[in-house]
């Protein structure tokens, strides 16, 4: 596949990683790719844009993508989808996207390289019931509670997720059941923030005992490599674990 549109800021980022983004020829306006023609929102992209650069794969990433998937395969134009919902569909997606743009050997060794990077953090970390509460928030208007990957990379950083089961769609959340789980760490990283900050949750005024902490949303909201930085990051405020990863998954050209 020569020219790739990608329509979603994790499957950029994983095709980045697939070292294939010389292929790219247009993104989203909130992918982070110098020098690439950007064609909107992911949610509302410019059709016509897309039409003109004649792409030979388009791809999409989420469940909120579907109707979008849909109507570019209706005006005839060749779409790659996935919706992970787990840490392990999020890795397996760097295959499949492997496979889709025609490099199945770099995706499979960057799902295996992956594989072995969530491995160190898992050895790295606590374990047992000495395992601290961990609240991540993904939106703070209303406040919601992160789901999907999220409950199993605080698992693997050595916390505990009492909010919301592996797989389940984010959801909004009261005062009350966070207050009420007493978390020892509060993660925000709320989507699409200009920069990480703790004053949305500080300015509500709940009654937490707990170390609060903000990150980039990239690192936990996006199911791509950059979620491994993320879980890696997470066990750093987690479990006070320092984990390197001297291969990393940033690149598998080579491979």
């Amino acid at each position: 596949m020569d020219r790739i549109v990608s329509l979603a800021p994790s499957a950029t980022s994983t095709v980045t990683a697939l070292d294939a983004g010389g292929r790219l020829v247009g993104v989203t306006a909130h992918c982070d790719v110098p020098d690439v023609p950007r064609l909107g929102g992911w949610l509302n992209p410019d059709l016509d844009r897309i039409a003109e650069l004649d792409p030979d794969l388009v791809l999409t990433n989420d469940p909120l993508q579907a109707d979008l998937r849909d109507a570019l395969r209706d005006d005839g134009f060749t779409v790659a989808h996935a919706e992970p919902t787990t840490l392990d569909a999020v890795l397996e997606t760097f295959r499949t996207i492997g496979d889709a743009i025609g490099f199945p050997e770099r995706g499979r060794v960057l799902e295996e390289r992956a594989s072995d990077r969530l491995d160190r953090v898992r050895d790295a970390t606590l374990d047992g019931d000495d395992r601290p509460v961990v609240y991540c928030e993904e939106w703070g208007d209303p406040p919601m509670a992160a789901g999907n990957w999220v409950p199993e990379a605080v698992r693997a950083a050595g916390g505990r997720y009492p909010f919301l089961d592996p797989g389940e769609r984010s959801r909004e959340i009261d005062r009350a059941a966070v207050e009420n789980a007493d978390p020892d760490r509060v993660i925000v990283h709320h989507c699409g923030a200009a920069e990480p900050s703790t004053r949305p949750l500080v300015e509500r005024e709940w009654d937490l005992d707990a170390e609060l902490h903000a990150i980039d949303d990239s690192l936990l909201n996006q199911p791509s490599p950059r979620l491994l930085d993320g879980i890696e990051r997470l066990a750093s405020i987690v479990s006070d674990a320092t984990v390197s990863d001297v291969n990393g998954v940033a690149s598998v050209a080579n491979r």
